[in-house]
């Protein structure tokens, strides 16, 4: 496995969820609510600038309005009266939504979930950035967010895809980075939970996150629901996905039936069942915004590599983790700030490591770009070597 190159105050104990309805999934217009701006957010902000500290875009880019006090400004602008224009987009659509703002700020102002909600208002107004429109565009032609036209489960064979169980009550959702760009990850992944009785969907798409941070929610709710169809034809009770991305997706967005589980959740919950060998080597662990901080899933990860290794820490780790840079739309929109982010975030890796271990395949693939000395590898490829 070789790096790609040089060339994605405490809150409340459960996050905060924004679930699309079923009547919102089933389009009844009846039960639809707009999608507006929270304005006690906005005006629970009291401008005190301790988010420009911690914000990873701001620590960039230098900008005022490319941090989260900026962007507060902008959004109550727009609730009073000021006309919703595109010089508004450097600033809102920059945001990686990691939300590290929102753990220090002193207000308990929630900003990802304001500036989402206010890209929705942008969208809905035509006002988008082309490369939001281009995901967009292609999430909805194709069903995955590289424009792919494979089969989304190319990774296995003939053979092993017709002896995938119809019928189950656990399914792997596999997401689009590891179904097509990371299928070795994928193919891991399912080797071992395959143990356990889990399945596929037999027509998997985009969980809809990346629709969701850049604005289109109209667009999401119709992605949301075809793989809800796919779902309950399985007749699946819990979804285990080994992307962040999608584990936010799904466990916050999706309806409140469905139970989903991160794959290091459901490692930790198998430590003896999986009779992981330990291995010579040292590791360090990046906490990925949309698991970490988003979803306090801190310790699973952290026991599964310590069953295999001895993890030396971060410099910031856990809910002061830094961002990426992959988030939000960003890798896609402003390329430059999300590999300079990813950068900063190496800086971060202590010495004496012999690999970066994540939980998400967009934090791999960003850290891997920005080219870094040390090899950034998922936690299944841990825990593969340590069943070796």
């Amino acid at each position: 496995m070789k790096n790609e190159g040089k060339k994605e105050t405490e809150q409340a104990k459960k996050p905060e969820k924004t679930k699309i309805t079923e009547n919102e999934i089933n389009g009844n217009e009846s039960g639809k609510q707009s999608f507006e701006v929270d304005r006690r957010s906005v005006y629970r902000c009291v401008q005190c600038g301790t988010c420009r500290s911690v914000c990873p875009v701001f620590d960039v880019v230098g900008w005022e309005s490319a941090n989260t006090r900026g962007r507060m400004l902008i959004i109550k602008s727009l609730l009073e009266g000021r006309p919703p224009s595109e010089d508004m987009l450097p600033s809102l659509a920059s945001c990686t939504t990691c939300g590290i703002c929102a753990v220090k700020c002193p207000a308990g102002v929630k900003p990802p979930k304001v500036v989402e909600a206010a890209r929705a208002q942008l969208v809905k107004c035509g006002i988008t950035t082309e490369a939001q429109k281009n995901l967009k565009s292609t999430i909805m032609t194709y069903g995955n967010s590289f424009g792919e036209t494979r089969d989304r489960k190319h990774w296995l064979s003939e053979v092993e895809r017709s002896q995938l169980p119809e019928k189950s009550d656990y399914v792997y959702f596999v997401g689009c980075f590891d179904s097509y760009r990371y299928p070795e990850f994928a193919k891991k992944t399912f080797g071992i939970l395959q143990q356990f009785g889990v399945t596929l969907l037999p027509d998997e798409q985009c969980c809809a996150s990346p629709l969701l941070r850049t604005g289109f929610k109209e667009d999401a709710e119709k992605v949301m629901k075809h793989n809800l169809e796919q779902i309950r034809k399985v007749g699946a009770h819990t979804i285990i996905t080994s992307c962040a991305g999608c584990y936010t997706t799904l466990k916050n967005n999706y309806p409140e039936e469905l139970k989903v589980i991160s794959l290091p959740e459901f490692l930790v919950e198998h430590l003896e069942e999986l009779n992981l060998k330990k291995l010579d080597l040292t590791v360090t662990y990046h906490d990925p915004c949309h698991l970490g901080r988003h979803n306090k899933v801190y310790d699973a990860p952290r026991k599964v590599i310590q069953a295999i290794c001895p993890l030396k820490e971060m410099k910031y780790i856990k809910e002061n983790a830094r961002c990426c840079g992959g988030g939000g739309g960003v890798r896609t929109g402003y390329p430059d700030i999300s590999l300079e982010l990813a950068r900063n975030r190496l800086k971060d890796v202590p010495e004496g490591v012999d690999y970066i271990v994540t939980s998400c395949p967009l934090c791999v693939r960003n850290l891997r770009d920005a080219g870094g000395d040390i090899e950034v590898i998922d936690i299944v490829e841990l825990v593969a070597m340590a069943m070796e």
